[in-house]
């Protein structure tokens, strides 16, 4: 089989890239240097959007049933708590998914490749990408795997290799930022006591540390920053006397421990032709939030249906150039955020002392009792916010609700039509005749609702019309069922709707 689209590491990004893709019927092939998934992995939250991607792709209650439910978040400093948020349910009534899901990076991995297998595809380990070329007609790289090259040609080539990125290396691509100063280290290990099932933190100045559960092992998973003192090759016993007292724990099996570096950079580029970059090759950040993974997975979702079009013949290849557009924007805005949130919560300034001492232990809790200040922190923290207003792909405003937006979820579930992968209408109200007659000439599926209380909470205006985009997007909001627009944008970008087969 011709391979339509490479990609080059078989991280989240990567996998999640190759099934929406070959879940579209494209033809893929994925490439790793390394042997198997990694063990030393540091990414652990599962985010609610992240979540309402795998759904669609047909596995989130998989994924459910292998993390752990995060229902409190702990802060301690000086070894004692200093403010407690519950996160029970804290998003309810924004996403079917309205929690923080615990699921280490190193399970979350197998379990793709397990679904990326099942789709016919098998990663490629111990394969290297070692040179390529592109032009008008196509791709054409030298992978060398057991010592001995093979050429490949595709279509197109994706790089989610990772902060080191070969494939954004070999398009020079400015990757600018910067490396904290200190470095961090990443350990399993099993604690005494009553197993714990929420996420744990400790803040100081220069000091950083984590704990949070893992289901499949009954372990914890600790992430935090090594003392000034440690050793050139340290070893968990170099940070057992610190961490210990400030988690409140007692280690008392070690299964890992590892040592990395964090940075914070975005990639000048996302896209070079017929190359893009997601995941940690296009934006690496601060551990702050648990972002980088689950934006990652949102390039990849972002990425695979308008390559998917593309091949496809069902858009115009000016459908791809949007791809840069929408995803280098958040990385910037969420690269900034994350390094000045994590900067001042370890500060040795007054800045970071008076964040610590006062305003996390009185006004943190103070505000988490207040359903809007738990509705925007889980919203932020979701990536449910993430829009793209700016787009050639958005236009138009109904109700409270912009093209661009994400679909806002009701509790009757519309977002259940969204597991077709593919384009549709959404009303919510009365469908007007020649929306509906477009609809059907455009062979666009259309699904209208009654008007609901609910629909009105959510931001929603009657007997407006909304183009959802495959990605649960919505592309135009349209508040008196504006035909010539919806024609308009579909002339533009050359889209056919329909199936995808």
């Amino acid at each position: 089989m011709v391979t339509q689209v490479l990609i080059v590491g078989a991280g989240p990004t990567g996998l999640v890239l190759a099934i929406a893709l070959a879940r579209r019927g494209i033809a893929v092939r994925i490439i790793d240097t390394s042997s198997a998934p990694g063990q030393a992995s540091r990414a652990m939250a599962v985010h609610a959007r992240t979540l309402e991607f795998y759904r669609q792709l047909g596995f989130a209650d998989a994924v459910l049933k292998q993390g752990i439910k995060i229902e409190t978040i702990h802060l301690r400093e000086h070894g004692e708590d200093i403010a407690v948020l519950p996160l029970k349910d804290i998003g309810a009534g924004l996403s079917p998914y309205p929690f923080v899901l615990a699921y280490p990076q190193d399970d979350h991995e197998r379990f793709l490749v397990a679904q990326l297998k099942a789709e016919g595809v098998e990663v490629e380990w111990n394969t290297e990408l070692e040179s390529f070329t592109q032009d008008e007609w196509g791709v054409r790289a030298v992978l060398e795997h057991d010592g001995e090259r093979h050429a490949s040609s595709s279509s197109y080539l994706c790089g989610c290799d990772g902060a080191r990125s070969r494939v954004r290396e070999s398009l020079r691509v400015e990757f600018a930022g910067g490396t904290y100063d200190h470095l961090y280290y990443v350990a399993d290990v099993q604690t005494s006591g009553p197993p714990n099932q929420d996420l744990i933190g400790h803040l100081g100045a220069n000091t950083f540390a984590l704990m949070l559960p893992v289901r499949s092992r009954g372990m914890q998973r600790l992430i935090g920053i090594l003392p000034d003192d440690a050793p050139p090759d340290p070893d968990f016993e170099a940070v057992r006397p610190v961490l210990e007292p400030l988690l409140g724990i007692r280690v008392e099996q070690v299964n890992w421990f590892s040592t990395y570096r964090v940075h914070h950079r975005v990639a000048s580029h996302f896209r070079i032709d017929r190359c893009f970059l997601a995941g940690d090759a296009a934006h690496i950040h601060s551990p702050a939030g648990g972002q980088g993974m689950n934006t990652g997975i949102g390039d990849a979702i972002n990425l695979a249906w308008k390559l998917a079009h593309v091949l496809q013949g069902r858009a115009d290849t000016a459908l791809l150039d949007t791809y840069e557009t929408e995803r280098i924007v958040f990385a910037r805005k969420l690269v900034a955020t994350t390094d000045r949130g994590f900067r001042l919560l370890v500060s040795q300034g007054t800045g970071g002392q008076l964040l610590r001492s006062w305003l996390l232990p009185h006004v943190f809790p103070v505000l988490s009792g207040f359903a809007a200040a738990r509705r925007t922190l889980f919203k932020t923290l979701s990536q449910v916010m993430i829009h793209y207003p700016d787009s050639l792909l958005s236009a138009g405003r109904a109700g409270e609700i912009i093209g661009g937006d994400r679909l806002p979820w009701l509790p009757f579930d519309n977002f259940a039509p969204l597991r077709s992968l593919d384009w549709q209408l959404h009303v919510y109200g009365q469908t007007d005749a020649p929306l509906a007659a477009a609809a059907q000439a455009l062979k666009l599926p259309l699904h209208a609702w009654p008007w609901s209380e609910a629909a009105a909470h959510a931001g929603l205006l009657q007997d407006a019309a909304y183009l959802v985009r495959p990605d649960m997007h919505i592309a135009l909001a349209l508040p008196r069922q504006e035909v010539d627009v919806l024609q308009e944008l579909t002339a533009r970008f050359k889209l056919r709707f329909g199936s995808d087969s």
